[in-house]
């Protein structure tokens, strides 16, 4: 019997000798160093510099003084102290200030539309007066800083840091027009560094964020691992599916396989992800939740709401990671890494507001889709879930978004389709099968050709 000769199979490779091929080599390099460069500038470049930057931060001013008279005159140090804040250039370019009553300022802030009120009480002058000998005070004069923490906890402290120093200097501006009465007054009036620097800045929360927190950044991880959900999500999806349809091989450990590729459109293949990662969008998120919630403790009014916010928004980022993979093939990684996660995170004002942001990253927070998924879950968890706090906006921000990339995405494929560029080429899909095939049928003419050899072995071994 004549042994078949075995297969000649080509020499290994040595560690070395892809080094030699330029595009082994040249692509991960000029893709890596370019994307870290970019990371860099878009992700350190938006929070380098908050204070140069600030801008239109919203405020209050709650001024509550009636005055009071004195020889002859009407005098009101709330109103000096108001007027001053305001038509203040280093305070007025940074912040947005605007008068208005104490319950307009908790209303707005109930909505997240201001970060800070500054409140004159009452009787304001009478006991700035009062500091000179000329009055008998009720209280200590005390300018009130309410703050809004739930709305953004590095936004209060730019606020503050701003309003502060100008309140120093509004207190030493009054202790002058003190200081000649207190002379007037000497047995009834205040000492001398009382009557020079009068008023007192009292910083005053309203309305902390509840226990169970994150001390009020809880809404900005919920959002980030909400949008990691979805960007995880399509690229498991995109991975499987394309393993699933011969696209793409699969190894895990030293196990390695190919499944033999289909005959399918582009169009139906992301049609088909699409389906697959709303249902798994709804199990990632759950977990995320239940982890966040039931496992951690995290404080969260409305479960339902908050899951049902989370799912929708993140298969509205899974969809559109599926989007750029269909459209730019491996550099859509990239591109939808940028996106939906560095770019997202300069521009959601999570951390640092929006207000403190360059004009670049203030335009593209009102495309990006974590910035639209934090202001929605801030509303559930801390302003009982009001559509204007920012709910509203998170809903119909992602059902535009979910059109936008159905939109891009079926245009994009039909397209590559009506160009009949193809994934794999007919041609070449045709050669495939037949290889497979050829295969099959070899692996089979084996498998016998054994069977058959062993049947001969133990009919020979037979008495």
């Amino acid at each position: 019997m004549i042994e078949p000769e075995p297969l000649k199979t080509r020499s290994p490779l040595r560690w070395s000798d892809p080094f030699k091929v330029r595009s082994v080599w040249v692509p991960p390099l000029v893709l890596v160093t370019g994307l870290i460069v970019v990371m860099t500038l878009v992700y350190f470049g938006s929070v380098v510099n908050p204070t140069g930057h600030l801008h239109g931060l919203p405020v209050a001013v709650v001024n509550q003084d009636a005055g009071a008279g004195i020889a002859g005159q009407h005098v009101n140090f709330g109103e000096q102290i108001a007027s001053g804040l305001i038509g203040s250039p280093a305070v007025s370019r940074r912040l947005a200030l605007r008068h208005s009553t104490l319950a307009q300022a908790k209303h707005q802030m109930d909505l997240a539309k201001e970060y800070t009120a500054v409140v004159i009480p009452p009787g304001f002058t009478t006991n700035v007066l009062a500091l000179a000998g000329v009055s008998r005070a009720t209280s200590r004069p005390v300018v009130e800083l309410l703050t809004n923490p739930r709305a953004g906890t590095l936004a209060v402290s730019l606020a503050t840091g701003v309003l502060q120093p100008a309140l120093s200097h509004a207190s030493g501006a009054i202790g002058q027009r003190l200081t000649p009465l207190s002379s007037a007054h000497p047995a009834r009036a205040a000492p001398s560094p009382v009557v020079a620097d009068p008023v007192t800045v009292s910083v005053v929360p309203y309305r902390p964020p509840p226990s169970h927190s994150a001390l009020g950044l809880g809404p900005f991880y919920i959002a980030l691992l909400t949008t990691f959900c979805g960007f995880l999500g399509g690229v498991i999806v995109s991975i499987s599916v394309d393993a699933v349809l011969g696209y793409a091989a699969t190894e895990l450990g030293p196990v390695w396989r190919q499944r033999q590729p289909v005959a399918i459109s582009r169009v139906q293949t992301l049609i088909s992800k699409w389906v697959m990662a709303a249902p798994l969008t709804v199990i990632l998120t759950g977990l995320m939740l239940f982890t966040a919630v039931v496992i951690l403790g995290m404080n969260s009014p409305d479960f339902l709401s908050l899951w049902l916010l989370c799912w929708f928004a993140a298969m509205v980022v899974a969809i559109g990671t599926l989007v750029l993979f269909a459209a730019l093939g491996t550099l859509g990684q990239l591109v939808a890494l940028l996106v939906f996660v560095y770019l997202a995170l300069a521009s959601s004002g999570g951390t640092v507001p929006l207000e403190a942001l360059g004009g670049f990253f203030r335009f593209i927070a009102n495309f990006e889709p974590l910035r639209q998924i934090l202001v929605g879950v801030r509303a559930i968890l801390y302003f009982g879930g009001r559509g204007a706090a920012g709910l509203t906006r998170a809903w119909v921000a992602s059902g535009i978004g979910l059109v936008f990339w159905i939109s891009v995405g079926v245009l994009v494929t039909t397209w590559y389709d009506h160009k009949r560029l193809y994934r794999m080429p007919p041609d070449l899909m045709r050669y495939l099968d037949r290889a497979v095939a050829d295969y099959r049928r070899d692996q089979a003419a084996l498998d016998d050709q054994s069977a058959q050899l062993a049947g001969d072995g133990e009919a020979a071994e037979a008495p």
